[in-house]
This record gives structure tokens, sequence and C-alpha cells, in this order.
């Protein structure tokens, strides 16, 4: 399913012609409704990027939301080393001296990075803390969680190509709550929803994390 047909699909349902912009909001609410619960594999990012000698903090991508993954290797090229998610405080208290250096070898989401300017200035963008702080440069390969282009900027997307119900259903929610729709239209649109996100779930958090050689063929039980 196509931007496009998405559209013509919720005015049909739904009996009514929206805006552009109601239309486009309908549709990235339900998508990050989506993707906050079925995760698939296309909200999965890689990129890469470098620690420097003395510099404990790291810039986090701009469309980053939480992480999967920390590894680094040497700037030269060498064996990845994966670091382990911790706390702030427990890197503060592990590693009280930012002066004493090392190889990483944990990490933490720190909090808003801030600009040089005089007052700094706090941005939109989150950073990461490592512990210990680098004694040399380290290239960094991050896997994270993010939220993919919606279908309404791009005209397609992996759920319209993949999944539509789910997406269908999830904007009918929507925009049957901005008509005020009558309740027995939303129960039924949202029922429709929950058990086409059900399955998405099922393919994105079951299917997709495993495969017949390591955990069988998937069994349903049977009633």
């Amino acid at each position: 399913m196509t931007y496009d047909e998405l559209v013509i699909a919720v005015s049909d349902y739904c009996e009514n012609v929206f805006s552009t912009v109601d239309m486009d909001t309908f549709i990235r609410q339900a998508e990050q409704r989506i993707y906050n619960v079925a995760q698939p594999a296309n909200q999965r990012k890689n990129v890469t990027g470098s620690l420097t000698a003395g510099n404990k903090y790291l810039g986090c991508p701009a469309d980053f939301l939480s992480v999967y993954s920390l590894a680094i290797y040497p700037a030269a090229g060498g064996a990845y080393e994966f670091l382990l998610d911790k706390d702030v405080n427990f890197i503060r208290q592990a590693y009280p001296n930012p002066t004493s250096t090392g190889i990483p070898q944990y990490y933490a989401l720190f909090g808003p990075t801030t600009t040089n300017n005089t007052p700094p200035v706090i941005t939109n963008e989150l950073s990461f803390m490592v512990g210990p702080t680098p004694d040399a440069a380290y290239s960094v390969e991050l896997h994270y969680f993010y939220y993919p282009v919606s279908i309404s900027v791009a005209g397609t997307s992996w759920l319209g190509d993949n999944y539509s119900p789910v997406l269908l259903y999830g904007s009918l929610v929507e925009a049957n709550t901005f008509m005020k729709g009558e309740p027995d239209m939303t129960a039924m649109y949202e029922a429709k929803y929950k058990e086409a996100l059900a399955q998405a779930k099922r393919l994105g958090d079951g299917l997709e994390r495993g495969d017949a050689y390591r955990n069988g063929q998937y069994r349903q039980a049977v009633q």
C-alpha cells in the first residue's frame, strides 16, 4: 500500500475528505504507535563514528531513540569490543577521575548535548558517556532503534509494502478519534488495529528473531 492508496482508503472508510496536514498527522501518529510496540527489523540502523583520546563523550545520531548495541574497535582496525550498558552513576563511581584513561568497557546514555556557546545551549540531541575515558582514538559502531521515514514523506514504506493492515487500521483509529466518531466505530477500528498489531508484533518480535535451525518450526498451540 502506497501513501496515495492509504489516503484514499482512510477517506473511503471514514466517508470524509481530510486536509493533507490532518491526514499526515493521522498516519505519523499511527506509525509511531506501531513502531513502539511491534519494532520490525526496518527500525534497526547501524552507524559508525569515533571516540577521541581523552574525551569520554560520544554524540548520538539525530534520529536516535534507543540503543541495541555499542561496540568499539581500534581506529587502525582490529577486533570488536562490545561495551556494557550501565548508568551514568556507575561510570562516575567506577572511574571517578576523568583524566584516568583506558580501553572503554561501559557506556551510559548521558543526556542532551550542549554547545560551546557562552552560556552553553542545551540541544535536542542525546549523547553517550563511556568509561573509562578513552586512552586512544577508537572507531565506534552503534546499532540503534529509530523511526523510519514516514510513508507520508517517502510515498512508500516497509509497513505499507509488507503489512498494510496495521497501518490502515492505525490510521483509521486516529482519523475516527479526530472526527469524534461513533463509539461502536471507534471500538471496531481499535479491535481491528489491535488484531493487526498483534500479528505485526509476532513477525517483528518472533519470526524475525529466530530460525528453524535454532528454534524449530514455529508452532501455534491448538485449542
